[in-house]
């Protein structure tokens, strides 16, 4: 069975039309060079054709993983989010308490995340010591450099 994925209306929304684009723009370009290849003769060593052909089984693994990510989606309603905890779709401000540094995230879906936009999954090690916890409780997270410890300074929505 398929794990469960927790998104935004928003991310939902934004994986639907990646796959819509897929499907209605990549899906025939690769199918055109298929095509293209195939009327240049020999198939057996034909290098190009093999090139589309791969290409078009991508495409097809990546709309069926993102169609299984569709298929187990729960939409997540901000509004019935516990304040002041920490949880999928938490604003936090955490401050590395080793060098003082500050950082503010929100917690999405693997799907949705995106560091460059303060996007971060559920499922990093930091998440994953953040969930559950509340303002000024401090988390011990294991890195390759060793164990950093974060204070939460902010839980928003």
């Amino acid at each position: 069975m398929a794990e469960v994925s927790y998104m935004t209306k928003e991310g939902y929304k934004k994986l639907i039309d990646e796959i819509t684009f897929l499907e209605s723009v990549e899906r025939p370009r690769i199918s055109a060079q298929i095509a293209e290849a195939r009327d240049k003769g020999d198939l057996s060593e034909n290098a190009e054709y093999d090139a589309a052909r791969e290409a078009q089984g991508k495409l097809e693994a990546k709309i069926a993983q993102m169609k299984d990510v569709v298929a187990n989606v729960r939409i997540i309603d901000a509004s019935q989010l516990k304040a002041g905890e920490v949880q999928i779709l938490s604003k936090v401000t955490i401050k590395n308490v080793k060098t003082g540094q500050q950082m503010t995230y929100t917690l999405v879906s693997e799907a949705e995340a995106n560091l460059r936009e303060g996007k971060m999954s559920v499922g990093t090690p930091i998440a994953k010591a953040l969930i559950g916890k509340h303002k000024g409780d401090k988390v011990q997270v294991s890195a390759p450099s060793g164990t950093i410890e974060f204070e939460i300074i902010e839980v928003g929505i």
